[in-house]
């Protein structure tokens, strides 16, 4: 288990640092989720500790490694910049790693080429605009690709693989069951063939 222990001078410090372990859900040994004032006015009582998750305080004397509240508070900061991840189909992502590298022109003409194709991303355009011009916190990957089983039925029409109570077939491909590759093959039967779903 990891230890985090934080020197905070002020009671507003003593607060943050307990707000920000509140919300992630973790708790005083003994007594929940309360800032325990009485605990910073206790002399020499300036450390929080956060062992996994139970906070207790220590003493001026006991703690050997230690952040200083500043640094604690730098480190939540870029805790919450953590990247929103968009996932597309490979086309897609193809397209847009063709516009972020805007190879003869600059991004905005670019992005002005190809304005038509950005607004049919059904991501939003203000998502896209932040990841063409870097901005760390927006990703975008290839969503896995999934696969279906298609078979034909007694009068010679498409049927698709519905899982349910009974394995069934369905005429719509939208109730067929889709899934991975690895997964669907667990389904496969001789009378199946596998077929990939495209976007």
């Amino acid at each position: 288990m990891t230890e985090t222990v934080v020197h905070v001078t002020t009671l507003e410090q003593w607060k943050s640092v307990l707000d920000v372990w509140f919300k992630k859900g973790y708790e005083w040994v003994t007594c929940g989720k309360k800032y325990k004032e009485e605990y910073f006015t206790e002399e020499y009582t300036r450390y929080l500790n956060l062992f996994g998750t139970d906070i207790s305080k220590t003493s001026i004397g006991l703690p050997s490694e230690f952040i200083e509240y500043s640094e604690f508070m730098t480190e939540q900061k870029e805790d919450n910049k953590m990247a929103m991840v968009y996932e597309v189909s490979q086309s897609v992502f193809d397209e847009l790693q063709r516009i972020k590298a805007h190879e003869g022109t600059s991004l905005i003409g670019a992005i002005t080429l190809n304005a038509r194709l950005i607004e049919s991303i059904e991501v939003g355009n203000k998502a896209i605009l932040r990841y063409l011009a870097d901005d760390p916190t927006i990703e975008f990957k290839v969503k896995e690709t999934l696969y279906r089983l298609v078979a034909n039925d007694f009068s010679g029409q498409k049927a698709y693989f519905n899982k349910g109570i009974y394995s069934t077939a369905s005429s719509s491909k939208n109730f067929a069951f889709t899934a991975p590759l690895e997964e669907i093959k667990k389904w496969k039967t001789p009378d199946w063939k596998i077929e990939k779903v495209e976007d």
